[in-house]
């Protein structure tokens, strides 16, 4: 439908995705506007149905970034309420847990000085930040497609509405909008769509290595008053993973009796039995754990995949006429457990270097500017004395542990060497080279199905509409992923979107794409990287209350 009439409409600034890294970059650029006294019209798209329903993360924030950015938000009314107060790292065993000494932990394990945080309503609340500084911020708007011009990105198109599942235009058919930039960010989280895209067009990943991820599974639950420890932080290892699989669990004690806690695989496994989401419920049955929310309630469910690969799996971050920010470059740092501050440092670093060229009539030049700074930046060298954490991880946590806590005591992440990072999708084995997991069944008051999981991320999709998790071919699906990993997709998808249908023809996958909570996990540990994942009808997945 390419060659449909669309409206148009052109900005100075646009930027896709209103997250932590999008908002700042809008808030930033808006700043520089006003303090020069120019004129600058900044725009952000959502594809959420509201600012912050798409966002999910732990979260402990370190505020480094917000206050950089606006030093007055307590005065603003940020809702970063619960201080840290308590910190505790437990290697847990199947049936004990053993607390590491605080006087052995790295710098990057303490949380003095940061918050507990709903990051869904700190996204709301910079949203808000944003639109009284004059910044449009349209949700509800998913960035479907590039608009490239001369080798050059000159904005993106919006996802049209009302599109049959064949593809073609129905009755209540409304063609998305052509939005024109001078520059255009890309800030849609980890392994956004167009982010993937714009990496492969213009070679953003030569000469560096892959990303690695994690999928992060969450719960927010209500507790009994007399479990509740507001600003309590707990982060787990060991049990019920292998030594040789990373992954962790971590606990936040909010207030108002509520506890957020969540468990993070890396999708480097290599076991295909494996399920990321029983791993998860396995993990809240550990005394240690359950103590925490027994007798306790619910509240909503979501799931996320994380970039966890570092300083040394950063692509090259600026492109003619625009650059990537936050987590679509991958800014988290995963030893600290915390991207929200890089996210809000890159936005701005790369709006200032947007906002200088634009006032000096060097639109369409690539933002050079911004990686500069970034390499001058205290993102970067905070980036670098961590580099090492997720390549020592996957010797085992046991080693892993011992080498990257004598890293920082002793060197304080400053040695000669860096270590490297490999695909997550290159790391399965065939399923009958492992032994099979057999999960517990869920009892419906601690653990729970998929299905009762997803009902509360509140996600719908339209039915009636393409597929947004599209197979390059669905015949490998069977001829390699069935018949060489047993189907590991039925089991690494935390929402029960794909599943094995056996019929007198043969089996065949079936996709329930309205199950889907976006988390992306499926487009990275795919092993043919068959499966690709792109947005479907804005305003569609997750709705979110500040997960």
């Amino acid at each position: 439908m390419n060659d449909i009439e669309r409206e148009s409409m052109e900005v100075d600034l646009l930027i896709v995705g209103a997250g932590p890294a999008g908002l700042a970059a809008a808030i930033r650029a808006r700043q520089l506007a006003q303090q020069s006294g120019t004129e600058l019209s900044v725009c952000v798209i959502e594809k959420a149905s509201e600012v912050g329903a798409h966002i999910l993360s732990g979260a402990v924030m370190d505020p480094r970034a917000l206050t950089e950015l606006l030093p007055d938000w307590q005065a603003l009314g940020a809702p970063l309420d619960t201080p840290v107060a308590r910190d505790e790292v437990l290697f847990l065993s199947a049936e004990a847990a053993r607390p590491a000494p605080h006087a052995l932990l790295p710098d990057s394990f303490r949380n003095e000085g940061n918050y507990i945080v709903r990051l869904g309503h700190v996204v709301k609340w910079l949203g808000e930040q944003a639109e009284a500084l004059g910044v449009d911020v349209f949700a509800g708007f998913a960035g479907a497609n590039l608009i490239v011009e001369d080798d050059r990105v000159a904005g993106v198109i919006t996802g049209d509405m009302g599109v049959g599942r064949d593809g073609q235009p129905g009755p209540n058919f409304q063609p998305g909008m052509a939005l024109r930039a001078k520059y255009t960010l890309f800030a849609e989280g980890c392994r956004g769509h167009l982010g993937r895209e714009l990496e492969e067009r213009f070679n953003l990943r030569e000469g560096v290595d892959p990303q690695t991820y994690g999928l992060g599974i969450k719960e927010l639950w209500e507790v009994p008053e007399a479990n509740s420890e507001p600003g309590l932080v707990v982060h787990t290892a060991g049990w019920p993973m292998d030594n040789a699989t990373y992954g962790g669990g971590f606990i936040y004690h909010l207030k108002d009796n509520l506890v957020a806690l969540g468990h993070v695989v890396g999708l480097d496994y290599s076991n295909p039995w494996l399920s990321p989401f029983e791993e998860f419920q396995r993990w809240k049955t550990h005394p240690a754990i359950r103590r925490h929310i027994e007798g306790g309630r619910r509240l909503s469910y979501g799931a996320r995949a994380i970039a966890a690969g570092g300083l040394q799996s950063l692509p090259r971050l600026v492109f003619p006429g625009g650059a990537l920010v936050g987590d679509d470059a991958g800014f988290l740092n995963a030893a600290r457990i915390k991207g929200s501050h890089a996210a809000i440092k890159s936005g701005m670093l790369a709006a200032e270097a947007a906002v200088d060229a634009i006032a000096a009539g060097r639109a369409g030049d690539t933002l050079d500017a911004y990686p500069a700074a970034f390499r001058t930046s205290w993102l970067r060298e905070e980036l670098h004395r961590t580099r090492n954490f997720k390549p020592y991880m996957k010797k085992g946590l046991r080693l892993g542990a011992l080498l990257y806590g004598a890293e920082q005591l002793l060197f304080k992440g400053q040695v000669p060497w860096t270590l490297r990072n490999e695909a997550d999708h290159t790391k399965l084995k065939p399923a009958a080279a492992c032994t099979p997991i057999d999960y517990p069944k869920p009892d419906g008051v601690l653990t729970f199905d998929r299905l009762s999981s997803v009902f509360l991320s509140n996600t719908n999709h339209e039915e009636d509409q393409p597929c947004h998790l599209q197979l390059r071919d669905p015949a490998v699906a069977i001829t390699v992923n069935l018949a060489a990993y047993d189907a590991p997709e039925q089991r690494y998808c935390p929402a029960g979107v794909y599943e094995i249908v056996r019929e007198a023809e043969g089996p065949r996958l079936q996709i329930n794409g309205q199950n889907c909570v976006h988390c992306k996990t499926c487009d990275i540990k795919d092993p043919t990287q068959n499966i690709r994942w792109v947005t479907p009808q804005g305003g569609e997945g997750p709705i979110y209350n500040g997960m």
